[in-house]
């Protein structure tokens, strides 16, 4: 990618306070178009603060936000959203009486213009069922897609509310802990679908198994303290020693 393009996601000397605190202080990040960048560190290294920034669902105390070189500092997550920026939460946040379907054929109706009318008209909600289908099938829940959410075990709901963020069609997707809680079947089935779904989009994911960042990130950013600690690839990163020092521990071990 030229160096003149603009990222795809940029942060300006980012910070948020709490109280006298500073959970994310100075931030300068670059997450180039296409690519797929992964946030790591240590509990409380301002990880998810910074995706909550990044989204609208805080404003910074200082410093700029630019989506595709367009300042959205202190936009709402409405609007952000609106610019192609869907994002999966660390902990799930479904309906949890609402069906896998029905889940997506929201997330269906709202990318297309509809807002909660749709809701009104079974002609509408019938309008995005094969899509939806579609979709399940592509995160292995079409067996569940008539279930209610409550009833899926924790690693369906993750791949639900991945299938949730997918029908938004974004062009920037942010993944909190996508593999978190997964056992090793669903962490493989997680790893292949986000190589699958990365083409065409950039992806930007805070992630603790290694191996998942490993597998995925073109890109990674390790924080600490609210700052940025290292970035570069992941062997690079990995043989830092303040990275060794700070998060992952002996570079010679095995993973």
């Amino acid at each position: 990618m030229p160096d003149t393009a603009a990222p795809a996601l940029e942060t300006r000397r980012l910070c948020r306070d709490f109280r006298g605190f500073r959970a994310v202080d100075g931030v300068d990040l670059r997450v180039a178009a296409g690519t797929v960048h992964a946030l790591v560190g240590p509990n409380g290294a301002g990880k998810t603060t910074l995706f909550n920034l990044l989204t609208g669902f805080l404003a910074p105390s200082d410093g700029r936000i630019l989506i595709e070189g367009q300042d959205v500092t202190g936009q709402s997550p409405e609007r952000i959203a609106r610019r192609g920026v869907a994002r999966s939460f660390q902990i799930t946040r479904l309906f949890e009486q609402l069906t896998p379907r029905e889940h997506v054929e929201l997330a269906l109706a709202v990318g297309t213009g509809l807002t909660w009318r749709f809701w009104r008209s079974d002609r509408l909600l019938r309008r995005f069922g094969g899509e939806a289908t579609a979709m399940l099938d592509r995160v292995g829940l079409a067996d569940r897609a008539d279930n209610p959410a409550s009833s899926l075990p924790y690693g369906q709901k993750r791949a639900l509310e991945l299938a949730v963020a997918l029908a938004l069609s974004p062009r920037i997707l942010l993944l909190d802990e996508p593999t978190a809680g997964m056992g090793v079947e669903d962490v493989d089935r997680t790893v292949g679908l986000i190589a699958q779904i990365r083409e065409g989009r950039t992806v930007v994911m805070v992630e603790h198994n290694m191996n998942v960042v490993a597998d995925l990130a073109d890109r990674v950013t390790v924080l600490q303290f609210g700052t940025v600690l290292v970035e570069g690839g992941y062997q690079e990163v990995r043989h830092d020693p303040r990275v060794v020092t700070a998060y992952l521990g002996d570079p010679d071990a095995d993973g």
